[in-house]
């Protein structure tokens, strides 16, 4: 089969003008099953060169930047597999959620005219609310395709510009999505995401020129052919090091997330936590890692601890939460430090059980993210306080939800549990050859943060499906099937990969091997 990543990568840009007709002129079933089957498809034939390696396109494209490549090696697979079977299966839990979010913020703007107005009534005359319903899913379901879209595109680019284009294409439908049908300051925490992760990218894309324009190419293949000059090297990871810190929320960079968490849809959460903010860790090893290994050894016993106070910090803070997308705001970026500390291990393992984290916590997270847009729409509140005895209600989502908080303590037979001993394996071994008592500490200290990660998952899930339920929610149901099928589905693959691992890792550790050694 020939163009499959390409196919793969912009059939969701060029049929997302057909997701918002559909939308507009069938209703949100027609549009989301459109764009379930469009994804569904193009990760089924994305997974067909996988099972035979490495797999590579090249197209031309302009002499300024060189070309355009597509790159689905040992590094990007398990990156772009999840990505799309995430996505794919939020296009389904997005339907009744988005319907519901999308009807009640028309109904405020209708309220907010009839109280400017005065006497109850409004002069603006509107379409009925079916026509705004289905305008609008068409809107969302063809900005969520582009987000796909531009997330996959990061992990396959060959070429640095290519990389910062597809970047800065993910973040900008994420805009508009939280801007349009987000909560509370919508627009002011809009602008603060775009801010900061802007900032990040643009950083980002002044190391991309230094490294460009001194090695007379952009490709990746031809800055490790020909080396980076040393002027540049310290400036060229410094920033691509803070680029990148931003996008996964690393501490002291990581405060947009806990707003943006708060006042996004829920969909954008989960689409945010289990994709977006690992595409950040995957450019750590794909741009600092691969292309300046120097440089990485120079910066990994500080990333390490980085990651480590990331952890820490972010788990405590996730203690203190009620609202319980504030809360796993803080989980991401606790769970992006884990990434980072097993990036600064300076081990094929540490590094293998890095990026399997990746896999387990897009899974985990997501599972937890649908959890909180079930009781959304089933319970009408974000409270922890104000929940509680939800498991006789909501029997399916407080067994996914479990799974998920399993898969984010690392306890089997998840998927998380392989990849944090895979990682604090790698750790503890640099620390031992190393004869490094800072490295050993921060293993000791990297063991104390599972415990706090534990705390608060596990707390949490008590809270909302355990003890006695309040007087106000005795007559909660289950969600519906378009929430409740989707997360059985990743509920069942986390522990698929979790009892059998070496799906993804007879690609990652051979590919960590050949990179840092054993």
């Amino acid at each position: 089969m020939q163009y499959v990543l390409l196919q793969a990568l912009f059939l969701p840009l060029l049929l997302s003008p057909v997701a918002y007709y559909l939308g507009r002129k069938a209703g949100a079933g027609a549009t989301a099953w459109f764009s379930f089957g469009l994804l569904a498809y193009c990760t089924a034939i994305m997974i067909i060169p996988v099972l035979s390696g490495s797999y590579e396109e090249h197209y031309k494209w302009t002499q300024l930047f060189g070309e355009f490549g597509l790159l689905l090696d040992g590094l990007a697979s398990p990156f772009a597999i999840i990505i799309y079977v995430v996505s794919t299966v939020l296009v389904l839990f997005s339907k009744p959620y988005m319907v519901a979010r999308i009807t009640a913020t028309f109904e405020e703007r209708m309220k907010s005219q009839k109280q400017l107005v005065g006497d109850g009534t409004t002069m603006i005359e509107s379409s009925s609310l079916k026509n705004h319903v289905n305008n609008q899913i068409g809107i969302y379901y063809a900005l969520f395709l582009v987000t796909a879209m531009g997330m996959l595109g990061t992990v396959l680019a060959t070429n640095l510009i290519e990389f910062y284009v597809f970047f800065e294409v993910m973040l900008i439908p994420g805009f508009f999505i939280l801007a349009f049908w987000g909560y509370e300051d919508k627009r002011r925490v809009a602008l603060l995401f775009f801010f900061w992760t802007h900032v990040g990218a643009v950083i980002l894309l002044l190391g991309f020129l230094a490294i460009g324009l001194n090695v007379g190419s952009f490709n990746y293949v031809d800055i490790q052919k020909h080396g980076i000059p040393p002027h540049i090297l310290g400036f060229a990871a410094v920033a691509i090091i803070i680029g990148l810190a931003v996008k996964m929320g690393s501490f002291v960079v990581h405060i947009w997330i806990p707003h943006f968490y708060r006042a996004a849809p829920t969909p954008l959460n989960a689409l945010s936590s289990g994709a977006m903010l690992g595409v950040g860790a995957y450019g750590f090893f794909r741009l600092l890692i691969m292309l300046m290994p120097g440089q990485y050894e120079h910066f990994a016993l500080a990333l390490n601890i980085w990651g480590l106070i990331t952890m820490i910090y972010a788990g405590i803070m996730a203690l203190t939460q009620d609202d319980i997308k504030k809360l796993l705001a803080y989980s991401s970026i606790s769970q992006m430090g884990y990434i980072l500390f097993g990036i600064g291990s300076m081990s094929a393992l540490g590094l293998s059980g890095s990026e399997m984290l990746f896999v387990s916590h897009s899974l985990g997270k997501v599972l937890l993210f649908m959890m909180v847009g079930a009781l959304i729409l089933q319970v009408k509140t974000r409270s922890l306080t104000q929940m509680g005895g939800l498991a006789g209600k909501m029997p399916i989502t407080a067994v996914c939800a479990m799974i998920g908080a399993l898969t984010i303590c690392g306890i089997p037979p998840t998927s998380g549990f392989m990849a944090e001993w895979t990682m604090f394996n790698g750790a503890l071994q640099t620390a031992i050859q190393e004869g490094s008592m800072i490295r050993m500490v921060s293993f000791g200290l990297g063991l104390v943060a599972t415990v706090i990660t534990m705390s608060y998952a596990l707390w949490t899930i008590k809270r909302v499906f355990f003890g006695k339920i309040p007087e106000h929610l005795e007559n909660t149901k289950e969600a519906s099937w378009y929430v409740t099928a989707p997360m059985m589905v990743l509920a069942a693959f986390t522990i698929v990969i979790g009892i059998y691992p070496d799906i993804f890792f007879n690609q990652i550790i051979p590919f960590m091997k050949g990179l840092v050694g054993t």
